[in-house]
């Protein structure tokens, strides 16, 4: 491989935004995409992954790079020398990478492989964390599952489409070759990693992509068309899509949110989708959910966390994610299990669900509400724990519930 100038100045520059600016990964490439309308596929993959890896490897590297927050620019360049020669890419005659010590690179990072913090490339109290709820071994397999670049799985839109039609169209209009995925029956995996946004399949409304894990959550609600169904974390909306569709866009689908402006992406996604049986609702306050008491046949809480089980897809969170916040979000998750639980009516299921593999999010939880005063008015009937190094997609969590009658 050879190394352009604009490209690898393009990912230094995302970089230090990333590290230094705090901006978020995602953000900062699909800006840095937009840099130059003649770069081809292969440069905007380059540059796309380079930033992703070294912001997934930031630890490890500047352990051997010997560099420390905040970065100077002269350290990212560090940073990047470090990647090239552990990939085996040569480097050219630049300025930036003269006097770069290749033999003390490769020694340092057999040297700290050792280390499962620094070879999984991790904060401490994570990796400690990690060791103290799932253990040694589990811990070990599932940070290693999470540091592997995630594939893209696309989730079928049944209301305007099937698969078969999907993977066809993929195929011959824009030479995407994917794959069926066993148990999950929406999902579509690529081949190899392609930018489907661009396709006039995506505009169209035929499918989203969404992660195969995720896709199991709304299946575990147990919906049929007709029913009042409830979203109460809905965000930008990925399962309060795939609800609708399994609905056949029939009954009524609430999608709640305290974030007004997620709700809004969520309605230009359902438009583009075909789905018109979703009502939008802010969480604004406590009347909102006092409206909805025993309602429902079926309420949906996909609960903040930590997020956890996704880091092979964002990366930048290992670096944002502070011991704090994990003990909070507990608490958070706590209340909205009290609160949105009222809202399922006698004889209503409830799914509580996380994307982290944490115990104390999950299973945890679940048996503390059950213990509450509002939860003996629930039955629990079963849960799924997925761990990305089991799966292969990400670490999630889901419960099922029934309300007595």
């Amino acid at each position: 491989m050879r190394l352009h100038r604009n490209l690898v100045f393009t990912v230094i520059d995302s970089l230090l935004a990333i590290f230094n600016e705090g901006q978020y990964a995602d953000k900062v490439v699909a800006l840095a995409l937009k840099k130059d309308k003649r770069w081809g596929s292969k440069d905007r993959k380059f540059v796309a992954e380079t930033i992703y890896e070294i912001v997934r490897w930031k630890r490890l590297y500047a352990e051997i790079a010997e560099v420390k927050e905040p970065f100077t620019r002269d350290n990212v360049w560090r940073l990047f020398a470090v990647w090239a020669v552990l990939r085996g890419i040569p480097l050219p005659d630049w300025k930036y990478f003269e006097n770069t010590p290749v033999r003390r690179i490769k020694g340092k990072f057999d040297e700290l492989s050792k280390t499962r913090k620094f070879k999984e490339s991790i904060p401490d109290w994570m990796d400690e964390i990690g060791v103290k709820e799932l253990g040694e071994d589990i811990w070990s397999k599932e940070i290693h599952a999470q540091n592997q670049q995630a594939e893209v799985i696309l989730r079928v839109n049944t209301l305007k489409t099937t698969k078969e039609k999907l993977r066809s169209i993929l195929m011959d209009e824009y030479d995407i070759e994917t794959s069926f995925l066993k148990d999950y029956d929406d999902a579509l995996i690529l081949k190899e990693r392609a930018n489907v946004f661009l396709t006039q399949a995506f505009k169209d409304g035929l499918f989203e992509v969404q992660d195969a894990s995720s896709q199991l959550v709304a299946y575990f609600l147990d919906v049929e068309p007709g029913m009042r169904v409830v979203d109460t974390c809905a965000g930008a909306g990925g399962k309060t899509l795939h609800l609708a569709s399994l609905m056949k866009n029939k009954g009524q689908l609430i999608a709640m949110d305290i974030y007004e402006s997620k709700l809004k992406q969520l309605k230009v996604r359902a438009k583009r989708n075909g789905v018109h049986n979703v009502e939008f609702r802010v969480i604004d306050s406590t009347k909102v959910i006092k409206k909805l008491h025993e309602k429902a046949d079926r309420v949906l809480i996909d609960a903040p966390c930590s997020g956890l089980g996704v880091l092979k897809r964002n990366p930048d969170s290992k670096w944002k994610l502070q011991p704090e916040f994990v003990e909070n979000i507990k608490q958070t998750q706590a209340e909205v299990l009290q609160n949105y639980s009222k809202i399922v009516k006698p004889g209503g299921k409830l799914v509580y669900a996380t994307c982290s593999v944490l115990p104390s999010e999950n299973q945890e939880q679940i048996k503390h509400f059950l213990n509450s005063e509002a939860g003996k008015n629930f039955t629990f009937v079963k849960d799924q724990k997925v761990l990305a190094h089991e799966s292969g997609f990400d670490g999630f969590y889901m419960a099922l519930l029934t309300r007595k009658n």
